[in-house]
C-alpha cells in the first residue's frame, strides 16, 4: 500500500491561470489602446494646425431679421467643397453635434449646443443641395442637406440632417432662391 500513497502524493494538479501573464497582457493592451487614441488626437490637432489660415467664424448679427425657415437636427461636419472626405476641423467645424438652423434674410444661423456656433452671411452662401455623404458620414440618397458657402478664400460644404428629412427639399429651394435673388439684385446695381 505504501507505493500507491506515494504516487498520489507525487501528482500535482496543473496551474489553472497564470495571473502574472494575464495582467501583463491586459496592461500591454491598455497601453496599445492609449497609444492609438493619442495618435488619433494628435492627428486631429495637426489637421487643425494645417487649417489655421481659416479666419474666425462670424457670429450672428444682433437683429438678423424674421426667420424664413427653422430646423432642428444634426450637424455632420464641414469639408472643402466638392471633396466630401476632406474634413475641416479648425474652429470646431469638425465636431458633430445637434444643431438648430435658422434661415433669415441676413443669412444662415447655425446654433450648436456643446460646440461653436457660427453664422453664414447671405452674401457668402453659394448653394444648397441634397446629398448622401459628407466627412465620413454616409446616409441614404438625399438624406443630407449640404450648404456650400465661402469663408475667407475657402469654399466650404457643411452637412446637416433634419429630424424630419422631408424638410430638406424646402431648405434647398429656399437657400437657392435666396442666392438667386441676391445675385440678380447685385447685378442690377
Amino acid at each position: 500500500m505504501t507505493p500507491v500513497i506515494l504516487l498520489a502524493a507525487a501528482k500535482k494538479s496543473a496551474e489553472v491561470t497564470d495571473w502574472a501573464a494575464r495582467v501583463g497582457w491586459l496592461v500591454g493592451l491598455a497601453l496599445f489602446v492609449a497609444l492609438v487614441y493619442w495618435l488619433m488626437r494628435e492627428g486631429w490637432k495637426w489637421r487643425g494646425t494645417l487649417q489655421g489660415d481659416l479666419p474666425d467664424l462670424p457670429s450672428a448679427p444682433e437683429a438678423p431679421g424674421e426667420a424664413k425657415l427653422t430646423m432642428s437636427g444634426r450637424y455632420h461636419g464641414s469639408t472643402t467643397a466638392g471633396q466630401w472626405l476632406d474634413r475641416i476641423v479648425a474652429h470646431g467645424l469638425g465636431a458633430r453635434s445637434r444643431v438648430e438652423l435658422t434661415l433669415t434674410d441676413a443669412g444662415l444661423d447655425v446654433v450648436r449646443p456643446g460646440a461653436t456656433d457660427f453664422f453664414v452671411p447671405a452674401e457668402q452662401l453659394r448653394g444648397a443641395r441634397l446629398d448622401k455623404g459628407i466627412a465620413g458620414k454616409v446616409l441614404t440618397e438625399g438624406g443630407l442637406l449640404v450648404v456650400t458657402w465661402t469663408h475667407g478664400d475657402k469654399l466650404i460644404d457643411s452637412g446637416f440632417r433634419s429630424d424630419r428629412a422631408a424638410e430638406h427639399t424646402e431648405w434647398v429651394e429656399a437657400i437657392n432662391s435666396m442666392i438667386e435673388t441676391n445675385t440678380t439684385e447685385g447685378a442690377e446695381r
